[in-house]
């Protein structure tokens, strides 16, 4: 085992004119997938085995398939708020044209499901948490939000020195109360709001995973803007934003059984935290909506 072997820094999984790829051809990776591109004119998808969640990272775009086109109206960046997120389904071909930052998100299937559009000002915003474990979570790929077959998309943003994905947590076995996901966290980070910077300040934030079995995984890492970490199984979090800066992940999750549904258990070590969270108050800084709508 070498420690930090399933994070991958901005540009390192680079294939043609995406940034980022990951996908069933990584070696031990099976279940999910993220392509993220910077954009400033047009991208094309070929019709794959894989259904798919277009989400604009900053800019908005236009996708078009054989039949249909869509607006979809984004932001100017992750710390603006909400997006709108497009659903396209298996063996689908489509073009984003715009210009910003695009990630689409991947699940292998054959199952045929219609496209479908959630509306930024439709998406179910959760503040989650409480006191310096206060995240705000945009739960628009989940089950309720978008219809899917396997695929479960969020996106997570933590002010500065707030931790979230905590307590440590796992989802690498079958249950009744545990789902078997494999996860992909792709991650950006700003200046906090409000917060007078250098033009030279590198933002950054920590993120970890360890064991819960006999499979090994160490991940103790650094993470900046474009960098992803893979969880495929093993307790994750936390995922630690700095002190001067905001944190941002996405979440694509799914796994091999029939049931498309989230189910977690924490590190037992750790779980007490949850009840702790009663006696305090969410962070008052969230939530983080458009700059426009708090000035």
């Amino acid at each position: 085992m070498t420690t930090n072997e399933w994070v991958f820094p901005r540009g390192s999984l680079a294939e043609g004119r995406w940034e980022s790829v990951v996908g069933a051809e990584h070696p031990g990776w099976q279940h999910t997938g993220i392509r993220v591109a910077e954009l400033d004119g047009t991208i094309t998808l070929p019709p794959s085995a894989a259904e798919r969640m277009i989400v604009p990272l900053a800019g908005s775009f236009v996708v078009s398939t054989a039949e249909e086109r869509w607006m979809l109206e984004g932001r100017r960046s992750v710390f603006d708020g909400p997006t709108d997120v497009l659903y396209v389904g298996t063996m689908t071909g489509f073009r984003i044209e715009g210009v910003g930052r695009v990630a689409v998100a991947e699940s292998p299937t054959t199952r045929q499901l219609p496209p479908s559009l959630l509306r930024r000002d439709r998406v179910p915003v959760e503040i989650r948490g409480a006191g310096r474990s206060t995240r705000q979570v945009h739960n628009f790929g989940v089950p309720g939000a978008l219809a899917a077959h396997r695929l479960i998309v969020c996106e997570v943003v933590t002010p500065a020195e707030n931790w979230s994905s905590y307590p440590p947590h796992k989802h690498d076995s079958a249950s009744a109360s545990e789902s078997e996901l494999e996860e992909i966290y792709y991650f950006e980070s700003a200046v906090a709001r409000g917060v007078q910077a250098p033009l030279d300040a590198r933002p950054f934030g920590m993120f970890t995973a360890y064991a819960s079995d006999h499979r090994a995984i160490e991940t103790a890492a650094r993470v900046e803007t474009g960098d992803i970490a893979l969880v495929p199984y093993g307790f994750h979090g936390p995922a630690v934003a700095a002190p001067g800066y905001d944190l941002y992940y996405l979440n694509v999750m799914a796994g091999p059984g029939a049931e498309r549904a989230w189910r977690i258990t924490d590190d037992p070590a750790q779980a007490w935290i949850r009840e702790h969270w009663s006696g305090e108050h969410p962070d008052p800084r969230l939530p983080y909506l458009s700059k426009e709508t708090t000035q």
